[in-house]
């Protein structure tokens, strides 16, 4: 009777044994390696114990401690990983975008020393390029924690509009179909304009090439929304679920776990927008198939545009006004500075030297644009 009973215990020792060796076996090959992908990002759902009758017990306790320790040893790596990739690109994306920096003034420089307008188109494309370039250096460094670099002053609405179009490759597809009398403030104008070129990038990109890229703005009493729609393919619920989180802002971003490659277009307006308190949305469809994305600015970030001063216009002498002096000399009239037209002010320092520069100018804006619109002075101001 007792050596039965011996048996009987040693078998259920035996047992109990193997169940525990299947358990550690579980974890090694398949909880583990499933947590571990887990924390790097993957949709992957971590298994739980192989053998429910284990877990009440001391065994199973332990076992949880070793994956508890191995995930807070995992995020701790992940997150010093994180941190120098970050260190590592900001330092580049600083280096990039002194170089384009460096680029524009090399490019702004032959815009005034040439006139032809074959070279000026040219010369268009290469600054367009350029552009692009400094928006996604820009953009990277913004994600690993750095500031938009620029400090602009207060510009119309649609001057942003314009701003963000002329930064993105498909420029001419995007159509501004409303204006507004308001002006984004100073400390928003460069994070909205970086913004609303991602919204411009996605809506263009993921639509045909032959289809144009709709812009309007809608007045609200507490703020302005800048809506874009888009005739693309749309976004399934994972899609859209996905980037309404990029969007808020509130969740840290992983550059890890943007994609290959890196989607940065929701995941960057979303960090601004949680910066500089304006708000960003794509969870409608547009009227024409594709998506709507909607950037609101509140009234704390709006300002009036501001009128500009009318010239004073330079007095004639009148008809019946002396000419001599009273000792019969001729009188000398006061002499008026010339005032700068004003389109030649917004266009800068163009056509200084040469009559014939800002025309060539235009010829080749026009030229490179591939548009077939008229000189500014032919038949008004153009949008770009």
């Amino acid at each position: 009777m007792i050596l039965l009973a011996f048996l009987v215990s040693l078998q259920r020792l035996k047992f109990q044994i193997r169940l525990r060796d299947e358990e550690a076996h579980h974890l090694v090959t398949r909880r583990l390696p499933a947590l571990m992908d887990a924390e790097r990002g993957l949709p992957i759902d971590v298994p739980g114990p192989l053998r429910p009758t284990l877990a009440d017990t001391a065994f199973q306790h332990e076992l949880q401690t070793v994956i508890g320790q191995f995930a807070g040893f995992a995020d701790e790596t992940r997150q010093r990983a994180d941190r120098a990739a970050k260190a590592t690109l900001i330092s580049t994306m600083r280096g990039v975008q002194s170089l384009a920096n460096e680029q524009q003034l090399a490019i702004t420089e032959m815009q005034h020393e040439h006139d032809d307008p074959a070279v000026l188109a040219g010369l268009m494309k290469i600054d367009h390029a350029n552009s692009q370039l400094v928006r996604r250096a820009q953009a990277t460094a913004v994600l690993c924690g750095t500031w938009p670099g620029q400090q602009r002053s207060a510009a119309p609405v649609l001057a942003v509009v314009r701003g963000a179009t002329s930064r993105i490759r498909d420029y001419l597809r995007i159509e501004a179909h409303s204006e507004s009398e308001l002006a984004v403030s100073s400390r928003a104008v460069e994070p909205v304009v970086l913004a609303l070129a991602e919204l411009l990038d996605n809506a263009a990109r993921y639509s045909q090439p032959a289809t144009q890229v709709q812009v309007h703005f809608q007045p609200a009493h507490n703020g302005l929304s800048i809506v874009v729609d888009d005739a693309g393919v749309g976004m399934n619920p994972e899609a859209r679920e996905r980037a309404k989180a990029l969007l808020t802002g509130r969740e840290v971003v992983d550059i890890n776990k943007l994609g290959d490659p890196p989607q940065i277009g929701f995941a960057l307006a979303g960090v601004l927008a949680a910066r500089y308190g304006f708000k960003v949305f794509v969870e409608a469809a547009s009227p024409y198939g594709g998506m709507r994305a909607v950037l609101f600015l509140p009234n704390e970030l709006l300002t009036k545009t501001e009128e500009p001063a009318p010239a004073q216009a330079r007095s004639a002498p009148a008809a019946n006004e002396p000419q001599e002096t009273s000792g019969g000399l001729p009188k000398r009239q006061r002499r008026s500075s010339t005032t700068v037209p004003a389109r030649a002010a917004e266009q800068g320092n163009w056509g200084r030297g040469k009559p014939s520069v800002m025309g060539a100018w235009q010829r080749g804006s026009l030229t490179g644009r591939g548009s077939e619109e008229k000189p500014d002075d032919e038949e008004g101001t153009t949008t770009s």
